[in-house]
């Protein structure tokens, strides 16, 4: 067996390599942090002033990082600040449900610089949906100021799952024309930057993990519950989709009191949905003479009659809530049992709405009800969490790419 040469490009411990690790640190903490100093940037990576020096110097020539202003209010002179560039790359999200497509924009800072709602109302959609995509794109490229060529990467989130076998998405029936087996190629070949889907609920745990209440925890589940039953897992740090992309499609789990969710590719009720999904609340709430019961959609209505009983707590809504939770729990006892989790986050409209109340009447029967004892925790991504979960996906790629400074 041949040994690499010393110097070799690529090779680790070389200069090369080592002044890529360094720039990558140094723009890493900038995005953490925002403007430092040469002075700041060195203590906390350890480098020297010089070093230090030379390493803004490299990064502001190769446009990754801008001058922006000094320090003030200390002793001594100001120090020059720097901050990454956020012109330096862009990516974009979707979140696709039935009613509608919600595009955005982010620089690689991670600011959204534009974004665009297209609706897309009835069981037919009025357009394709290569051009549902399409024009939500380019709605949010134009807010931002841009044109499509000057995204890096986008990331689309939607119900459901595609499968890696056959290209077609599964476990979301509900989603009118995104299941044509050729869909994914004519978008491929209908969008200028390259495109990943991920299901909606784990676009949610990448955002609670990156920003929320999941920072610093590698083994935690998310349950989401809004327009529909589901969760995701995180083991080791990485999303786990399971063999087709099917893990966490809890909504179809059989649990006691709800019929056996069969042919789960065309059923609508059935399994933990039944006895847990935000469909469930409006009726529960009827049940327990809570009344008025407002009108609309279930997910939105749920939500409101959630809110209210954590807010009164007392008589019937005490006992919504309290029904709510132990559904909740049921579903949940099986997950942490086999999974043993350090953490579950509970997010999404009909758990966020419910706050420290239901929380904790789900912590309290899930001690009951299974041997595992993760805490659990709200969400706190509220605003859009599937897009901003689609953002800091499609991020995450760019910039591995564009700031690998080794290339």
């Amino acid at each position: 067996m041949q040994t690499p040469m010393a110097g070799t490009a690529g090779t680790p411990g070389t200069p090369s390599v080592l002044r890529a690790m360094n720039d990558r640190a140094a723009l890493d903490l900038l995005l953490e942090h925002g403007p430092l100093s040469r002075t700041r940037i060195g203590k906390l990576t350890g480098l020297s002033k010089p070093t230090a020096s030379q390493l803004l110097a490299r990064l502001e020539a190769a446009g990754l990082v801008l001058a922006t202003g000094t320090t003030e209010g200390r002793p001594g002179p100001n120090a020059q600040l720097y901050e990454v560039n956020p012109t330096a790359a862009y990516a974009a999200g979707l979140d696709v449900t039935p009613e509608r497509v919600l595009a955005a924009v982010a620089d690689i800072t991670g600011r959204t610089v534009g974004e665009y709602e297209l609706p897309t109302p009835g069981r037919r959609p009025a357009r394709p949906v290569v051009q549902q995509v399409t024009d939500a794109l380019d709605g949010a490229v134009k807010a931002a100021g841009l044109a499509p060529a000057d995204l890096r990467r986008l990331v689309i989130g939607t119900p459901g799952a595609f499968d890696p076998g056959t290209g077609r998405l599964r476990y979301a029936s509900h989603l009118p024309g995104w299941h044509s087996p050729a869909l994914l190629d004519e978008l491929a070949a209908a969008l200028p930057m390259p495109v990943e889907y991920e299901n909606d609920v784990n676009l949610v745990a990448i955002a609670e993990q990156r920003l929320g209440a999941a920072r610093g925890h590698d083994d935690f589940v998310l349950l989401w519950n809004e327009g529909g039953l589901g969760a995701a897992l995180v083991l080791g740090g990485r999303l786990h989709r399971g063999w087709t992309g099917g893990a966490g499609e809890v909504g179809f789990l059989p649990v006691p009191g709800t019929p056996l969710v069969r042919q789960v590719s065309r059923a609508g009720s059935g399994g933990y949905q039944e006895l847990a999904g935000s469909q469930v609340i409006p009726r529960l709430a009827r049940e327990l003479g809570i009344s008025p019961v407002p009108n609309g959609p279930y997910a939105e209505v749920a939500a409101a009659l959630v809110a209210q009983a954590a807010d009164i707590d007392a008589g019937p809504h005490r006992r919504l809530l309290e029904t709510y939770a132990t559904g909740l729990a049921t579903g949940l006892a099986s997950l942490v049992s086999v999974l043993d989790p350090e953490l579950v986050v509970l997010s999404g409209a009909s758990l966020t709405a419910g706050g420290e109340p239901l929380r904790g009447l789900v912590q309290a029967e899930l001690e009951e009800l299974a041997a595992a004892r993760p805490r659990l925790v709200v969400g706190d991504v509220r605003e859009h969490p599937v897009l901003r979960g689609a953002l800091e996906s499609a991020l995450a790629t760019t910039r591995e790419e564009v700031f690998d400074t080794s290339r």
